[in-house]
């Protein structure tokens, strides 16, 4: 799980519609496979399966950075000098996947749906 820096509900309208395709090309590039994902306004949830040369931390670091300048690059503006700026907060949150990997990929598919009846919980609880 990734999320934008401080947390920020950053990832919307053309961004979140764009941010699969970076995601996917990306792993494309270095031979990661991009099983299942999801863009939350807060958060991504990729799914990926690494081949057993890459590190988790040589991919997920690979994956924020080349994102993140794209990201600079074809949304915030930012057309050069990317030292300094950052799109991820630093550090992530990884699990591996073994037996139930359908129930994983069935989470990240349905996060949606599960915190709208979460926040409806929360919002007729007050």
């Amino acid at each position: 799980m990734f999320v934008p820096k401080y947390r920020r509900r950053a990832i919307y309208g053309t961004l979140r519609r764009r941010v699969g395709g970076i995601f996917r090309e990306l792993c494309r590039q270095v031979g990661i496979e991009l099983v299942e994902g999801h863009a939350m306004p807060d958060h991504i949830h990729p799914c990926l399966s690494i081949p057993p040369k890459f590190s988790v931390a040589y991919t997920v670091g690979f994956l924020k950075g080349k994102s993140a300048v794209r990201i600079h690059r074809e949304f915030l503006g930012q057309k050069r000098n990317f030292t300094g700026l950052h799109f991820w907060a630093k550090g992530y949150c990884v699990s591996t996947v073994g037996l139930d990997e359908q129930v994983i990929r069935a989470y990240i598919r349905h996060q949606e749906a599960e915190e709208r009846r979460i926040e409806q919980l929360y919002i007729q609880g007050l």
